[in-house]
């Protein structure tokens, strides 16, 4: 009798039930418990087993070269990965095409390694990584921390969840990134629409360095810093607190229209003036150059302007002109300035020069597919930011590529 009622307790279906309960929760979660990644999370501990982590860099230059196809991209999409900003979350909200997906960045003379996740974490244990600039600082952010959620999602340890500025941690790697929103890389202040003036003008103070990010610089291993397009805001420039300029402006000011080039070079040459002139830096120092601004089609940005390519384009069939080009002089002439500056220091200045190959993927924004088609929002065509999963996903393969380095 006892041992019949043992056998209905422990095999009865009621206990049958919450065993196999209990199982399919650990199975569909199984990301949560470290047991499997997310999607590829088995090729990604087969790469990591199998390639030696070593950097291409030091016989090829990987940022030249063409866009070739591959059969096995994305290695995430918008359901295996929640940390995608919503307006580039193309998946999501429809991209009928998904022939952008399968291309990977090959340059001219070597193949680029594949983002290994587990590798880039295994490398990054007890480290710290900065990203510093605007919304596409985020945009790479985000490419990373969904090409990393294959093996682990990080906790957000931010201090406002609503604030530009984020820290994400990764516990079992001791690793943290951090994203600092300075869209200048200088001190600046937001227009006031509502004050006496009225003008609508961003105040850059073009002579001093936003110490909102310049001061942590000295907590991290890595630094990766970039900004563009904000410059083609209209602005007022300071120096020595002093009006002493403007860009889209009219004569009321009373000070020369020295255009956008002049901000986008000084605020350059000031904030890596300034990162020369921290002294206790041990981190290594990534400038990232421009995304391209040009991608606009039938109309700017504000009438009209579209991109609505399927394909990549090939080296020839493209160059960088107009405000990309001028952009791009200002910032390499600045890079090679600091760089020097900093050899002379005995530091380490490096260059992710990864333009030439966006310049050849317009077809990788979000476009109209950043909200539902029915939604009621005011935003333009999306040409500057980049679809995730997407073409950006190769910065990150550069990126570890120049920390390996």
């Amino acid at each position: 009798m006892k041992l019949h009622w043992l056998v209905r307790f422990l095999f009865g279906p009621v206990p049958v039930y919450f065993s196999a309960l209990a199982i399919l929760i650990v199975l569909t979660n199984a990301q949560y418990f470290g047991l499997v990644g997310v999607g590829v999370a088995p090729r990604a501990a087969k790469l990591a087993s199998s390639t030696p982590v070593v950097s291409v860099m030091k016989y090829c230059d990987i940022f030249r070269g063409e866009w070739v196809p591959d059969a096995e991209a994305p290695y995430y999409n918008h359901k295996t990965c929640h940390m995608i900003q919503e307006h580039q979350n193309c998946l999501k909200y429809g991209r009928p095409d998904l022939g952008f997906l399968k291309w990977r960045w090959r340059p001219s003379g070597c193949e680029l390694p594949r983002f290994d996740p587990l590798q880039f974490l295994q490398f990054a244990r007890g480290k710290s990584l900065a990203f510093v600039g605007d919304s596409l600082a985020r945009n790479h952010m985000q490419s990373l921390l969904c090409l990393l959620s294959q093996v682990a999602y990080p906790k957000d340890l931010s201090a406002n969840p609503s604030d530009q500025n984020k820290v994400y941690h990764y516990r079992a790697y001791n690793f943290t990134i951090s994203m600092f929103w300075s869209p200048f890389l200088v001190r600046a202040r937001e227009p006031d629409h509502d004050g006496p003036a009225h003008t609508g003008h961003w105040s850059l103070y073009l002579d001093e360095p936003d110490d909102s990010w310049v001061s942590q610089m000295p907590r991290f291993d890595y630094v990766l810093v970039s900004a563009a397009n904000w410059f083609s805001r209209p602005s007022l420039f300071y120096e020595k607190r002093r009006l002493v300029g403007c860009s889209f402006c009219s004569r009321q000011y009373g000070v020369p229209d020295l255009t956008l080039y002049y901000s986008q070079r000084r605020a350059w040459r000031v904030a890596l003036r300034a990162i020369n002139d921290l002294e206790r830096l041990r981190a290594r120092v990534i400038v990232r150059m421009l995304s391209p601004m040009s991608h606009f089609e039938n109309g700017t940005w504000d009438q009209g302007g579209d991109c609505r390519r399927t394909q990549p384009l090939r080296a020839n069939e493209t160059s960088m002109e107009g405000r990309d080009l001028h952009f791009y002089t200002a910032q390499m002439e600045e890079f090679r300035a600091a760089e020097k500056a900093a050899r002379d220091k005995g530091r380490r200045l490096m260059l992710m020069d990864a333009t030439a190959a966006m310049l050849m993927r317009p077809d990788g924004h979000p476009s109209r597919y950043g909200h539902w088609p029915n939604e009621k929002v005011q935003l333009y065509n999306d040409c500057i930011h980049w679809c995730l999963p997407g073409p950006i996903d190769i910065w990150n393969d550069m990126l570890f590529q120049m920390l390996l380095a």
